[in-house]
């Protein structure tokens, strides 16, 4: 009986000491293996290194903006959700194109606003662990998007690619290394892309082939666990132009 008794306890002891185990690897996981997380943040800080004069404080949304070089779209991103008056993440482009193409902004859904000469495809975080006070700079704005928001960031393995998904399928791209990118005069093939999906617009009048200054285009996603290709308004640059 006490033999037994002696192998019932040496069995719960295990049993604890594996938990405990499971549960040390379980939050390891959680802070330091998000590789896509991680990865993404260093390099999108090297995007920011390469083009500083493109990086800006943008005070209207509380927080960084990253201009095209050819000043018709910006990705801007808040510091502060609790300040942001529209979107926390957003692209901000040139209306003209798409008015041009037929567009009826009155017929857009919420994730995008006319604003002046300029329309507003952007995302409003779900309420979340929100950190009090602004991010000090640009690359922590966006480490914030990582930390509280982990699901909007993709990684978009045909391009190699690392991504901000906004609403609507809409996207902020980034080569995850710029220096051994493949530039080719593939458009997907590029730094940095500022991507619209063109569903939305489509049905709000566009006549997509008429759209100047945005490629139109097919690219590869992943849809539930194969490559398909979907087409995608597409605005891309090589920063080592």
């Amino acid at each position: 009986m006490k033999k037994n008794v002696k192998i019932i306890i040496a069995a719960a002891v295990a049993v604890v000491v594996v938990a405990a185990f499971l549960l040390v690897l379980v939050n390891t996981a959680d802070s330091s293996l998000d590789v896509i997380g991680k990865g993404s943040s260093t390099s999108f800080a090297e995007v920011l290194q390469k083009i500083p004069e493109r990086v800006k404080i943008d005070d209207e949304n509380s927080g960084y903006s990253l201009e095209a070089p050819d000043d018709t779209v910006r990705f801007i991103w808040s510091g502060d959700y609790s300040r942001s008056p529209l979107y926390d993440a957003m692209l901000e482009f040139d209306v003209q194109p798409f008015l041009d193409a037929g567009l009826d902004a009155g017929k857009l859904p919420d994730n995008y606003t006319l604003s002046g000469d300029k329309l507003l495809a952007g995302v409003k975080f779900e309420d979340g662990n929100v950190k009090e006070g602004a991010a000090a700079t640009p690359l922590a704005a966006y480490e914030r998007i990582v930390d509280q928001h982990r699901d909007r960031i993709n990684y978009h393995s045909a391009m190699d690619h690392f991504g901000v998904k906004l609403d609507g399928g809409n996207m902020f791209e980034w080569a995850k290394d710029m220096d051994t990118n493949t530039v080719t005069g593939d458009v997907q093939d590029k730094d940095i892309v500022f991507v619209l999906d063109p569903e939305a617009l489509i049905e709000a009048g566009v006549s997509p082939e008429k759209v100047e200054g945005w490629a139109y285009a097919t690219v590869k996603v992943e849809e539930n666990g194969k490559m398909v290709e979907v087409y995608k308004f597409l605005k891309p640059f090589d920063l080592n132009e």
